[in-house]
């Protein structure tokens, strides 16, 4: 049988420079359900797509609450992510009690990333094999959203996706990538949506019990800035959501038959 010898631990490189212990958690990253985030000048949302192992299981969550101004949406092994998740909810709350106001995105994504990357530096430890999408507002900009990675690496996005088939769902955001930083929390909504379904799979649809949005954000009422909880719609919260998302669809597909029949004519004459 097959054996490669530089991937007994996170620590060895191989002759090309690889280390295959991260390459195998970020694979574990891509196995999982596809999830979405976007973030404009006002609020940043998480979409997920959730999966359940048989028909007699539940689905699994795929969005977590860390604080009330900053959440997660995961793709990979659960297990890791409610490890990292825990750790995050730990910092929020020491940098509350210590300071006495929210803790800053950047140096929370920070934080996690320099525990992911504790893992690829000692034997014996592995890296965590998920990969996370960390949406909030702090007070250095508004809304964030960012991109973790099991290596350690994170980066901050406009919007992103993250999982099986991400692919497609990138390809959308790409597209539409101008129009994400002017939208309301409705148009993010729709949009992560869209993005979603361009993911799935032939015969699957979203439904209330496979989709979960999340959300958070700033609003600014008489002159004061007040922030908008993160908070996590399951079941028939999301039902209106996916409705209009597949209106829109119709109406984008109606809309474009007229005109291929219009060029057509214009071809034959």
């Amino acid at each position: 049988m097959f054996r490669n010898n530089y991937d007994n631990d996170p620590v060895t490189f191989s002759p090309q420079g690889r280390i295959f212990q991260v390459e195998y958690a970020a694979e574990a990253v891509k196995q999982g359900s596809v999830v979405v985030g976007i973030a404009s000048k006002t609020h940043a949302v998480l979409v997920a797509l959730k999966r359940n192992a048989e028909e007699l299981s539940s689905y699994q969550k795929k969005l977590f609450p860390i604080d009330e101004h900053v959440g997660i949406a995961i793709a990979g092994l659960t297990s890791d992510a409610r490890v990292l998740s825990n750790f995050m909810k730990q910092q929020c709350l020491s940098h509350r009690l210590t300071f006495g106001r929210d803790m800053p995105l950047r140096n929370l994504v920070d934080l996690i990333g320099e525990k992911a990357q504790m893992n690829t530096q000692h034997m014996g430890k592995r890296p965590y094999g998920v990969g996370l999408l960390v949406a909030g507002v702090d007070d250095r900009g508004g809304p964030h959203l960012f991109e973790f990675q099991p290596s350690g690496m994170t980066e901050e996005m406009v919007a992103f996706a993250i999982g099986a088939r991400s692919q497609m769902a990138r390809t959308y955001l790409e597209k539409n990538l101008e129009s994400f930083a002017d939208c309301g929390k409705e148009e993010l909504i729709r949009h992560g949506l869209k993005a979603l379904k361009e993911s799935l799979v032939q015969d699957r649809e979203l439904t209330v019990e496979n989709t979960s949005v999340a959300v958070v954000g700033v609003e600014v009422k008489d002159g004061k800035r007040k922030v908008e909880p993160f908070k996590v719609h399951d079941g028939q919260e999301v039902s209106a959501w996916i409705e209009g998302a597949a209106d829109d669809k119709e109406g984008d597909e109606e809309g474009s038959a007229p005109a291929a029949a219009a060029g057509a004519m214009d071809v034959d004459a």
